[in-house]
């Protein structure tokens, strides 16, 4: 492929990410609280648990680190997961009689889409996650340049090397609170998000 398209690609991608994933679920999540829409709130207070994985990932690839590349292909799979997977919430999301369940409903289609096909793409460039930086290929390079500009804006002056430690530390945390969730929590409670 040709580096000039998947660069396009790549910046659509990310601006994509930012509509997505961060502006449009903090719209809806700021309209729940004021409609107090709980299913709503509950839903989306757990999707930015799990979209959290997107900002470590975004430290890691400021940093240069290849294994952002699998932290991104593992955000774009659980996002949709986080979203579908809780009978109670979806039960009582197609229940309510509000104005932002139409919203609710069509941002959650749209960012299943966005992740589906963004997971697609991720699997063709996964090889790009198990080469060092400095043996990548350039167009597996061409990935780092959208959070290297986030980097400039946010954080100029700051080391790569120390957004990508905290990125690092985020993954490990991220990680420890994933597996105890899948081993103590998901077994008890089962596809139920909130017991009372």
């Amino acid at each position: 492929m040709e580096e000039s398209f998947i660069r396009q690609l790549v910046w659509l991608d990310f601006r994509l990410a930012l509509i997505f994933t961060v502006f449009l679920p903090l719209v809806l999540l700021i309209w729940a609280f004021k409609a107090k829409s709980k299913a709503i709130q509950r839903s989306l207070i757990i999707y930015w648990r799990v979209a959290s994985l997107l900002a470590i990932t975004v430290y890691m690839m400021i940093g240069s680190l290849p294994i952002s590349f699998l932290a991104g292909l593992v955000a774009r799979i659980l996002i949709p997961v986080s979203l579908w997977f809780w009978e109670d919430l979806n039960e009582d999301i197609n229940a309510m009689r509000s104005s932002l369940k139409p919203l609710y409903k069509a941002w959650r289609w749209a960012v299943t889409t966005y992740c589906a096909i963004g997971a697609g793409i991720s699997l063709v460039f996964s090889n790009c996650a198990f080469a060092p930086f400095e043996k990548q290929s350039s167009i597996c390079k061409i990935w780092f340049e959208p959070p290297l500009g986030y980097k400039d804006i946010f954080h100029h002056g700051i080391e790569p090397e120390k957004l990508a430690f905290f990125g690092i530390v985020g993954l490990i945390v991220y990680g420890l609170y994933l597996a105890a969730f899948v081993a103590f929590s998901l077994p008890k409670q089962g596809r139920i998000a909130f017991r009372e």
